[in-house]
Order: structure tokens, then C-alpha cells, then sequence
């Protein structure tokens, strides 16, 4: 069964006013997979100590328990901060499946390999004239990772069947479809759902070309937008504020930043200092050829067409004004939070409690039936995105009520953005089929058709395959014969 827009809104009005009375909180455990992270897991703690309906374990697991012993002590500081509207008790298991046992929710935030094999996603293809934003989800930085990725995932669902089998998952890892298919396609009756914060700050640019042409003052929160696409190449087809159709504002905005760019959080030109940054010209653009708004940042948008439109050369992506993200500026910014987690885990730098963008908090709340929500999550295609093959990851909204997440239908996209979506979509499809194969050959001939390799012969796309493999073989070789495809 399938929500509309309008049984969404009417279901979640019901829903919120049955629990306006109050209700008791409710004591969870949280498993969380990937338990050392060095940005995820310290939002999600905050977000939960400032949740006063929620309280019990979260169970933090990963192969490296250093640093899950500094969220642990990072997370007993956010216990004793006195804004703190509820307590947690942070247990750092040594064993999986004992940090899975009797867990109401998973979540799943890793980080496939290390800043080497992720210097090589990224820059190796640029020798080859293959320029990436970011890397992780798409073109060649996407299907290494992908690579590295699925034999992890196909594991984590394979305990989550045999230790917690209802609980609910929530995936933050890219790349994020890859992801989801992979635990969808090794434990079909698994309650997965991926969650991404792109769609989010779009609605933040519609907020304010809502201020800059009426004049009116809105959050997010207070808007509806319509979301069909694939993660970090999601479409906006309606949006609107009570009966004011903002895409119908956007010619007038459009037409007055264009050229200089308009960045919501602040200065056009950001960018240029901060390569997470970036001016929505990609997105205006595509939305003045499609008449449909891209509902990504900049930097994952021009990673799904082809590379002549915005990711030729260094010089045209400044032209777009965004920045094409170093993995060196990763490691050394890895580096400060890591030298920062180890500060507040000690007391020696304070520990601040403030409610974040992120949604994830809210949805399991909606979840446990607390709430009810719609957010754009990632789930498999049971047809509502129509014309999209069933099974396939998309992104779209999903109603979030007790124990029940179900997709709301989408509005048809243009066939022209359709046929960009689907390029990617069967070209992901391929990717993971090639992968868990374990087939070198098919995963190469998936790479050819990636828009990012549209401009690049095949003996040169070949040879970039090979050396990337080379670079990240270490990860690669219990699982598939390299040797063997080297010497073909």
C-alpha cells in the first residue's frame, strides 16, 4: 500500500493528535555499527541526550575500539551536561553480535577502507581527465568504494538476520543505495531504510527563494516537497508553502542569481575557502533545462551527467562555483576531530549539547510511535516511483508511523530527467550484480557507462580500472580474483 500526499498529511494529523496527551518514554537499544565514527555517532549522541522521550543503551561497536572508547566517553559527558533532557548508558561491545542482541534499532555509519584507498577514488582518475566533487556514490570513486563496500554490508545483514532480526536499520554509509540493496538482497525481511541529509538543504534554498521573492519567512519544516530520484540525484517536482507553488518563484529568482550564485547558509563565493560549499548554479541550471529542481548539493549532482557539463576541468567546475573536494583536506580534517574527540572524552574541552538538522532521531520516534513523520529516506522501488524497476533503491518520500514505514507515491518526473535517473539507476543496478558476482569484467563494462567516463576511451577507462584496482587490492583480494583479470 501506498500514501498519497494527501492521506499522508491527513494520517500524520491523526496520528500526532491521538499522542498530544502525552505518553510514557520509551526505553530502546541502539546498536550502532560502526561505533567509533569520528563525525555520525557524535550528532546522533547529541541528538539523543536532547531527545527527553528516549533513554536506554547504545551498544557502540567497531573494528577499531579506540576510538569507540572515546564516543563512549564523549557520550557519559553529554550524560552529565546539564541540558541534557535524557541519560544514555554507552556499553563498547568486542563482539558484533553481542552488541546486536535484543537491539531495537541498528545503525550502520562506516567508513569502507582508509584515506589511502579514498586518495585513489578520487584522484587517480584524474590522470585520466576524470574530475569527482566527491567520489563516493558514482563514477569511478563510487564503484571502488562499492567494491570495498558490499562484502562488509552482505556480513552486517547476515548477523543482523541471525541476532536482530526486528530490529529497524538506518544506514548513513554510502555509497547509499549499494548499501541498501546489498541488505535488502541478502535478508529480504529486513526493515532497512537509508537516510541522507542532501534533500534537507534544498529545502533550505526553496526557504529562501520563498523570503527573497514574498517576503515570507518560513523553516523547512513548514514546506511540502514532492522527491523522486536516486540518492544524491533526487528531483524536487512540487514544493510549497501552505497555497504559494514556490517552483513557480523560481524564474524571478533565477534570473537575478544566475550568474553570482546563491548560497543559502551564507557567501556565493564560499567555495572558494571551503570545498563543501558551493553557489547552486548546477541546480538552477538543470532547473531552467528540466523545469524540475535537482534536490542535491552541487557537488553530487554534476557527478551523474556527463563530465563535459560541469566536470571537464578544474577550470569549468570554478566556473560553477563549487570546489572539487581533496582527500587530503579529509585526512586533516579527520585528524582535528580525532585530536578534538580525544579533548572532550578527556573533559578537557567542553562538550556542547544543540539540536541538530538531522532526522534520524525523529524518525525512530515516529517509529516507536511516539510520532508520526514524512522524510525522504531510501527503500527499495515497490512503485512509487513509477516506471523505475521494482526492487531498485530510490529516494522518495515515506510515511513514518508505529513500526511501519511506508513510501508516498511521487509525482511522474519529466522524461528527460527520468532518462538521467535511469542511466545511473540500472547502471548501480549492474555495479552490485557485477559485484556480487564477483566478476572484474562486468564491473569494468559498468564503469564504461558512467557519465563521468563519457569523454574517455575504452583502453584508457581499462587501464584507470586496473591501477585503481592495484591501489586498493589490499581490500579487494579475498574477494575477487584480481590476478587473473590483471593478466587478461
Amino acid at each position: 500500500m501506498f500514501y498519497s500526499k494527501k492521506n499522508s498529511k491527513i494520517a500524520i494529523e491523526v496520528y500526532n493528535d491521538r499522542n498530544r496527551k502525552g505518553h510514557s518514554m520509551k526505553e530502546i537499544k541502539i546498536a550502532y555499527l560502526g561505533g567509533g565514527s569520528k563525525q555520525w555517532a557524535r550528532v546522533f549522541m547529541n541528538d539523543l541526550t536532547l531527545s527527553a522521550d528516549l533513554m536506554g543503551e547504545i551498544a557502540l561497536y567497531d573494528i577499531d575500539k579506540e576510538s569507540a572508547l572515546i564516543n563512549q566517553a564523549i557520550g557519559q559527558r553529554f550524560n552529565k551536561n546539564p541540558d541534557a533532557r535524557t541519560t544514555w548508558n554507552y556499553v563498547v561491545y568486542d563482539h558484533i553480535e553481542d552488541a546486536l542482541k535484543k537491539a531495537d534499532f541498528v545503525v550502520i555509519s562506516i567508513l569502507p577502507g582508509t584515506f589511502t584507498e579514498m586518495n585513489s577514488d578520487v584522484h587517480t582518475p584524474e590522470k585520466y581527465g576524470i574530475y569527482q566533487s566527491v567520489g563516493d556514490t558514482t563514477g569511478p570513486g563510487g564503484v571502488l568504494r562499492a567494491m570495498r563496500t558490499v562484502p562488509i554490508f552482505a556480513y552486517f545483514a547476515e548477523v543482523i538476520r541471525k541476532w536482530a532480526p526486528r530490529a529497524w536499520v538506518i544506514n548513513f554509509t554510502n555509497p547509499m543505495s549499494i548499501c541498501v540493496k546489498t541488505l535488502y538482497d541478502v535478508y529480504p525481511e529486513i526493515k532497512a531504510f537509508g537516510c541522507c541529509h542532501e534533500v534537507f538543504h534544498t529545502q533550505d534554498f526553496l526557504c529562501k527563494v520563498l523570503l527573497e521573492t514574498k517576503n515570507i519567512s518560513v523553516s523547512r519544516e513548514q514546506i511540502y516537497t514532492d522527491v523522486a530520484g536516486i540518492n544524491h540525484f533526487t528531483w524536487i517536482s512540487e514544493a510549497k508553502y501552505q497555497d504559494i507553488d514556490i517552483l513557480q518563484l523560481l524564474d524571478a529568482f533565477i534570473d537575478r542569481y544566475y550568474e553570482t550564485g546563491y548560497n543559502e547558509k551564507g557567501d556565493a563565493n564560499e567555495y572558494q575557502t571551503n570545498c563543501f560549499a558551493y553557489a547552486n548554479r548546477v541546480k538552477m541550471d538543470l532547473y531552467k533545462k528540466y523545469r524540475v529542481l535537482g534536490a542535491a548539493g552541487d557537488r553530487h549532482l554534476v557527478e551523474f551527467v556527463n563530465n563535459s557539463w560541469y566536470l571537464s576541468s578544474p577550470a569549468m567546475v570554478n566556473d560553477w562555483k563549487f570546489a572539487l573536494t581533496k582527500v587530503d583536506f579529509r585526512q586533516a580534517r579527520q585528524l582535528e576531530r580525532i585530536a578534538e574527540s580525544k579533548l572532550m572524552a578527556m573533559g578537557k574541552k567542553e562538550v556542547k549539547l544543540e539540536k541538530s538538522t538531522e532526522e534520524a532521531v525523529e524518525l525512530m520516534k515516529a517509529i516507536l510511535g511516539l510520532t508520526a513523520k514524512i522524510s525522504n529516506v531510501n527503500l527499495p522501488n515497490y512503485g512509487q516511483i513509477e516506471g523505475f524497476p521494482l526492487g531498485a533503491i530510490v529516494e522518495s518520500n515515506a510515511l513514518f508511523t508505529h513500526d511501519t514505514v511506508k513510501p508516498v507515491m511521487t509525482k511522474p518526473l519529466p522524461l528527460a530527467v527520468k532518462n538521467l535517473v535511469l542511466r545511473n539507476l540500472l547502471n548501480q543496478e549492474n555495479v552490485y550484480e557485477a559485484i556480487k558476482e564477483r566478476n572484474l569484467e562486468k564491473i569494468y563494462l559498468s564503469l564504461k557507462n558512467d557519465p563521468l567516463c563519457s569523454n574517455v576511451n575504452d583502453d584508457e577507462i581499462r587501464k584507470m580500472f586496473v591501477e585503481m584496482i592495484r591501489h586498493t587490492r589490499g581490500y579487494l583480494e579475498q574477494y575477487f580474483a584480481i590476478d587473473d583479470f590483471l593478466a587478461r
